[in-house]
C-alpha cells in the first residue's frame, strides 16, 4: 500500500501521479490558440447556422491538450481532441491538419443529425 500514496518515489522526482513539471513558452500558447481558433472558424465555414462551435486548452497528464467541438442542433455532441507533439507546439499545425479535423468534425456532426432525425421526413416539394 506505501506505493499507492502520493508521496511515493525519490526526492528530487515529480510526485507520483503528476505530469512532468514543464511550462509553455508564450510563443506556443500563442500558436496553439490560433491553431484551435483556426479549426473552430473552419468547421463553422462547413457547417450553416445553428450548429454551436467551440474550444477548449487544457493541460493534462501529458502536456498541454485542445478541444474542439460541435453541438448540433440535433443530436449529440460531437468532440475532437488532440495532445500537440512538440514540433506542433513549435511551428503551429498545418493548414492540412487544421482542414482535416475541421472537415471531420463537420462531417461527424451533420451524421448526428441525419441519424437524430431519420428517414421519416415528408419532403415539402417535389
Amino acid at each position: 500500500m506505501n506505493g499507492n500514496n502520493p508521496y511515493a518515489g525519490a526526492p528530487g522526482v515529480v510526485d507520483a501521479g503528476r505530469p512532468e513539471e514543464s511550462e509553455l513558452t508564450p510563443a506556443q500558447v500563442r500558436r496553439l490558440r490560433e491553431a484551435v481558433a483556426g479549426i473552430v472558424s473552419r468547421t463553422q465555414t462547413y457547417l450553416p447556422d445553428g450548429y454551436a462551435v467551440g474550444s477548449e486548452l487544457s493541460y493534462g497528464s501529458n502536456g498541454p491538450q485542445a478541444t474542439v467541438a460541435v453541438h448540433p442542433p440535433v443530436g449529440r455532441p460531437i468532440s475532437a481532441g488532440f495532445t500537440p507533439d512538440q514540433d506542433d507546439l513549435d511551428t503551429g499545425l498545418t493548414d492540412d491538419d487544421r482542414d482535416e479535423v475541421a472537415r471531420g468534425l463537420a462531417a461527424s456532426a451533420a451524421f448526428q443529425v441525419m441519424n437524430a432525425v431519420g428517414d421519416d421526413l415528408t419532403p415539402t416539394a417535389r
